[in-house]
């Protein structure tokens, strides 16, 4: 990721911020459209998972400048998703949610540039938590 493209995801993220809940909401909305077989895999209160969900990802966006010290972090989330039954197919359709929730909450604020640099990061992210959860041992 470039420096600009990491700007541009902490500028973005910011102004998700207030919205948070409501963005929660939307991302989980619209990954349950997509794939209803997912509901199953959240067994908790789906507000306390929102938030969950909004947290993690702020605490990434704000150490993108220094991805990798949290590598293992993120690397250990993708085998602990392995135990709630997650597949690596599964990690397109959370992608498809975050870029449309990204675009819903931003609007015009959601450039080609923005979405590039949104995929570019999820992208990295996604491809560190499947090689750590499904690489041969």
């Amino acid at each position: 990721m470039t420096p600009q493209q990491i700007q541009a995801i902490q500028t973005t993220w910011q102004q998700v911020l207030p919205i948070a809940d409501q963005a929660a909401g939307l991302f989980y909305g619209r990954l349950f459209e997509l794939d209803p077989t997912l509901k199953p895999l959240f067994k908790g209160d789906m507000t306390e998972q929102g938030r969950k969900l909004m947290k993690t990802i702020g605490l990434v966006v704000n150490s993108l400048t220094r991805l990798e010290a949290i590598l293992p972090t993120v690397q250990d989330l993708g085998c602990r998703h392995v135990a709630y039954g997650v597949r690596p197919e599964h990690y397109d359709t959370v992608g498809a949610a975050l870029l449309w929730t990204l675009e819903q909450g931003l609007g015009s604020a959601f450039t080609p540039e923005v979405k590039a640099a949104w995929v570019t990061a999820y992208g990295t992210l996604a491809s560190a938590m499947k090689e750590a959860a499904y690489a041969p041992a």
